[in-house]
């Protein structure tokens, strides 16, 4: 019973670290999240920017997993290329080394986790704040607070070997067995790192077993190592369901942690050595025959492993983008008439899912775009019977594409709604629901044309050339207000400051409808005109005059919450 109650308390002790883990990654996010976001899709220019800006957002979150996953995801939304996002990964690597060595400053020589209880209080009394601000700094506080507990308390969990030698007999059995123990240690960092999904919780683990004796150093270093390995998983598992370049940035990042871990193995004996005598330098005892210098041995290892590994690599960042592109080949699948940006489920926290549907909407708006080429097409061929009806077949296929991408979307922002967003983040969701509304119907009304076309055609009527031209420079100025509106979705919710482009399409489209109104009623009375004809002929310059009301609204959903 007391084994079963030990083992429960070292669970809820992990259990504790990783939730104080969650909660201060979470709040960093929320607090700072568009200023990080901003700083990772502006420092990336050049390699060395890369790999700083990877180690600042790490070190700042203190998770590379969260890091990796928000890289991912802005690959997969297009906002970062796959050789940034490789550069980006490096650094996030270097930054995640920070939480091994505040365990081993912090954690185990000062009693922080006395002050644990007080700083929850204190988060608390910011999380009774309305501003979404201090509820977000009032997480990040409880988060630290119970991330320092749990570690207390996963060292008090920790049973006391020198009690029972026969446990600690059968652990030190599992390290004699030279270079074949090594490997051992290396799967289980690696799979503790899988099972726990994080690789800080399981570097606390390494270093309580490393102070406690239970392994010596040559143990605890080949436990850093798989959680190295196991810290891919998580990228992996957001990657599954975004596109072909987020699956290679998460490839990327594999082959990056395992070709370190290779190159450390095969050099395993001088690489511990190196770490041995930079720890003496330091006025430190030798890890290899005292536990005292076991956490700074360990921390050093894991910081110089990923600082030397990013410093080999960097410079083969192009080889390493063709590599995981020839693993990962382009089936040519992701064609336009389904989702391109977002597939099943936000990738990462809600905030940064925003991003890969801002993405979709403008994907979605170039489709729709794209559908006003075959519905000019069909205007100029309306009289063609075998080419008419393959164009309609397009446009009523693309109003389909417009139903479901509109349907998928829309499913998408559900689930990020659902979740905790901050208020800015509220306003782009409702502003996006309103911009794909009116983009599908957009798609309706290019349908809409290649049906008062039909309707046309069965009447037996034919426009002449000159209605023909009109209809076609009506259809210019849609071109010229769809173009505007996509212009603005690119610039997006921070960077518009103004929606004249949109403003004066539209007032062009509907400056245009009025004259051809005026003329045609002219005409109608001086009997130039045959009367069914020229229903026809209104009827799709209203519909036409209808399109530019949609995309103005469009570009008046993004405005609305500058």
């Amino acid at each position: 019973m007391d084994t079963v109650l030990q083992i429960l308390n070292l669970l809820g002790a992990l259990g504790l670290f990783l939730y104080g883990m969650t909660l201060m990654s979470e709040g960093l996010q929320k607090a700072a999240g568009n200023k990080l976001r901003s700083f990772l899709a502006a420092m990336t220019s050049n390699s060395l920017k890369r790999v700083l800006t990877g180690t600042f957002i790490t070190t700042v979150i203190q998770s590379s997993s969260a890091t990796t996953v928000m890289v991912v995801s802005f690959v997969n939304a297009g906002l970062l290329t796959l050789a940034q996002a490789v550069g980006v990964i490096m650094g996030a690597n270097i930054g995640t080394t920070v939480t091994a060595w505040i365990i081993s400053l912090l954690g185990f020589k000062a009693d922080i986790s006395a002050l644990s209880i007080p700083l929850i209080g204190i988060g608390f009394a910011f999380m009774m704040f309305k501003s979404q601000k201090r509820k977000n700094i009032g997480q990040l506080i409880i988060g630290f607070a119970l991330l320092f507990l749990g570690l207390s308390e996963l060292k008090a969990s920790v049973p006391d070997l020198s009690s029972n030698p026969e446990v600690l007999s059968f652990i030190q059995q599992w390290t004699n067995w030279g270079f074949l123990s090594v490997l051992i240690f290396v799967l289980i960092g690696t799979l503790l790192t899988i099972i726990l999904q994080s690789s800080s919780a399981t570097m606390a683990l390494t270093l309580v077993m490393a102070s406690q004796g239970w392994i010596p150093f040559e143990m605890a270093a080949a436990m850093v190592l798989g959680e190295n390995i196991g810290t891919t998983i998580t990228a992996n598992i957001a990657a599954s369901v975004g596109n072909i370049s987020a699956r290679r940035a998460a490839l990327a990042h594999t082959f990056f942690n395992v070709f370190g871990v290779i190159w450390v193995l095969i050099l395993y004996r001088p690489f511990l050595l190196l770490i041995s005598k930079i720890v003496v330098s330091f006025g430190g005892q030798d890890p290899f025959v005292s536990s005292e210098s076991l956490l700074y041995a360990v921390s050093t290892l894991h910081t110089l492993f990923n600082v030397i590994n990013t410093l080999i690599l960097v410079w083969f960042t192009p080889q390493i983008v063709k590599l995981v592109s020839m693993a990962i080949k382009s089936k040519n699948e992701e064609e336009v008439f389904r989702l391109k940006y977002i597939q099943s489920g936000a990738l990462s926290t809600s905030e940064l899912s925003l991003e890969q549907a801002k993405q979709e909407i403008i994907h979605f708006s170039e489709i729709v775009q794209r559908q006003y080429v075959y519905a000019r097409e069909a205007i100029n061929n309306s009289d063609n019977e075998q080419k008419f009806d393959e164009l309609y077949k397009k446009l009523e296929h693309y109003e389909q594409v417009a139903d479901r991408l509109e349907y998928e979307i829309a499913k998408y922002l559900n689930n990020i709604a659902d979740s905790d967003l901050s208020q800015e983040g509220a306003k782009r969701v409702r502003a996006m629901y309103k911009a794909i509304g009116e983009m599908e119907s957009i798609g309706d009304s290019g349908f809409n044309i290649a049906r008062i076309l039909q309707r046309k055609n069965m009447h037996n009527q034919k426009f002449d050339e000159v209605t023909i031209k009109k209809l076609n420079k009506m259809l210019d100025l849609v071109d010229s207000a769809l173009a505007a509106m996509n212009t603005n979705l690119k610039l997006g919710y921070t960077q518009i400051s103004g929606i004249s482009n949109a403003q004066d399409a539209e007032h062009d489209i509907n400056e245009y409808r009025d004259n051809l109104k005026e003329e045609h009623l002219r005409n109608i009375e001086s009997e130039e005109s045959a009367y069914l004809l020229g229903v026809y002929y209104m009827d799709l310059v209203t519909e036409m005059e209808r399109v530019g009301d949609y995309i103005i609204n469009v570009s008046e959903a993004i405005i609305e919450i500058n």
